[in-house]
């Protein structure tokens, strides 16, 4: 290695160690019981709670899907998608938190995202509890591919070092690291990658601004670009033999295509996946107090906000400052990379890398925590052995975790893989099959079971068709699939729900008793 990439390695390798000694210090509290190991047993503060849901939510994807957008296409899809997410990020922690807070403690103290469906409609035969179940273990799958790919290129775009090798090692330390803490290793570290992925932008965008010449500069670096400084349009980039050609030292463009008032709604819509994330709902059902919830609420926001601003920004100044370096939608998701070491000295080009690595490791352990919670608690121990000891829990988890680590290396083996699409994919699939149920169960009593699994069923099984049948086709149906599967859902859980009986007077009760907050241990 050089002696600048030999600073940036020192300074990630750091990183790394950091994390691994929260996992370490939590390691025991984790270890008690199935609870602490998963919830963290419900002492999560206002900030940790705040920073750690943002910071899992977000992902490599913050730092390198959402820049690459912007540096591939322009403005208007990623600040339309951004918009969208703010928006959708304040309305789950106004609407949702406090509600959910209050319910899963009265439903039998509920400790995951299907127990609390589960125990909601009082589902004896546990068929909600399997159907959430199995999805999460889909969609969470899904979800760690997509981290152990911005793995995979962060060090091979960095090191040149193999990108299967580096995804791989990734995967193991992501494993490691989730085994030994839990839930309150996770949180308290993804607490402090909330901070690294914020200062990490803060300061590429800065620099990068001050290279640019300023705003002015900025706009004059790409106005050129047809419908690339648009919100109304788009830039469309020429491929030639898949990559894009550039002719006097700037990137060949098509002329710009529109972004109508459909393709924005469409665009929009990712703002409705924040009702049935699991990662950002756990957060909900674990923090200590439920006043704290309000302060919790204006530090997500603002530092969401805050942060996708800044990946916008990084995305269209890095297409002025660096305008045909990555020819490929893929190796766009480079820029925040390119960036920081051309521009940023060499440690602190590697603390903003290890921003990257602080977004992957955040959201990867979430990911694989919830998804085998989702099999050990509710699967193994809902179904296949509902006299398992806390132990056999435990271990049934972490066997849990390794053949999802394993599946999820699988499908990250295509280098090509484009992180944003990945991710949107599963984005998606948890919208539509968590977050109208969700919403329903939290605001409509008239819900039923027969509604719940109707929602589940048609939500996520319409996020497959919408993707792979129907979006193909173009026109009306090329909207993203989340919109329209999440619309699905709902007549479904309607329709279902006054098609079957009322629920019953306990249930009716628990509803009252949620929405009050008078049975709820503060």
């Amino acid at each position: 290695m050089k002696g600048d990439t030999v600073q940036i390695f020192i300074a990630m390798s750091a990183y790394m160690l950091v994390v691994m000694g929260i996992g370490l210090h939590f390691a025991r509290r984790a270890n008690e019981s199935s609870e602490n190991y998963f919830l963290g047993g419900r002492t999560l503060g206002p900030w940790i709670a705040a920073m750690s849901a943002e910071a899992s939510d977000m992902s490599g994807w913050l730092l390198m899907g959402l820049p690459g957008v912007a540096y591939w296409c322009g403005l208007a899809d990623a600040a339309w998608t951004s918009i969208g997410l703010a928006i959708g990020t304040y309305l789950n922690w106004l609407l949702v938190s406090k509600r959910l807070r209050r319910y899963s403690a009265v439903t039998d103290n509920a400790i995951t995202i299907p127990d609390y469906f589960s125990n909601r409609f009082h589902d004896e035969r546990k068929i909600l509890m399997n159907i959430a179940a199995i999805f999460i273990l889909v969609f969470f799958t899904v979800y760690a591919a997509s981290c152990f790919v911005t793995c995979g290129k962060l060090f091979n775009a960095l090191f040149g070092f193999s990108y299967h090798s580096m995804m791989i090692a990734g995967a193991v330390f992501v494993i490691m690291y989730t085994f030994l803490g839990g839930f309150l290793a996770e949180s308290a570290s993804d607490f402090m990658q909330g901070v690294v992925m914020i200062a990490a932008l803060g300061a590429v965008l800065t620099v990068s601004a001050a290279a640019a010449g300023g705003p002015a500069g900025i706009i004059e670096n790409v106005r050129n670009i047809p419908g690339f400084w648009e919100f109304f349009g788009i830039a469309q980039p020429v491929l030639v033999n898949g990559a894009q050609p550039v002719e006097g030292g700037r990137p060949v463009f098509g002329p710009a295509g529109d972004y109508g008032l459909l393709t924005i709604v469409s665009t929009l819509s990712w703002g409705l996946g924040y009702f049935g994330m699991p990662q950002v709902l756990l957060r909900f059902m674990a923090i200590g107090k439920v006043d704290d919830l309000k302060k919790s609420r204006r530090l997500a926001v603002t530092w969401a906000v805050i942060c996708m601003f800044a990946a916008v920004m990084i995305g269209i100044i890095g297409r002025g400052l660096y305008p045909g370096s990555l020819a490929t939608s893929g190796a766009a998701e480079n820029v925040f990379i390119l960036m920081s070491s051309k521009l940023l000295p060499p440690l602190l080009a590697g603390l903003a890398m290890a921003g990257i690595l602080a977004a992957t490791i955040s959201s990867s352990d979430s990911y694989l925590l919830i998804a085998a919670s989702a099999f050990s608690k509710n699967i193994f121990q809902g179904l296949l052995k509902k006299d398992a000891a806390d132990r056999q829990v435990m271990m049934v988890s972490r066997v849990t975790l390794l053949a999802i680590t394993v599946t999820g290396v699988i499908i990250a083996m295509d280098e090509t893989s484009v992180i944003f699409r990945v991710v949107s994919f599963a984005w998606a699939g948890f919208g539509a099959t968590f977050g109208p149920i969700m919403l329903f169960s939290l605001f409509w009593k008239r819900t039923t079971i027969q509604g719940a699994v109707a929602g589940m069923l048609s939500g996520g099984i319409s996020v497959f068709i919408w993707k792979l049948v129907l979006r193909p086709l173009g026109g009306v149906f090329g909207l993203y699939e989340l919109g329209p599967s999440f619309l699905i859902s709902c007549v479904f859980i309607v329709a279902a729900s006054l098609l079957s009986g009322r629920p019953s007077e306990r249930m009716q009760r628990e509803f009252d008793s949620a929405r009050s907050g008078k049975a709820v241990p503060v």
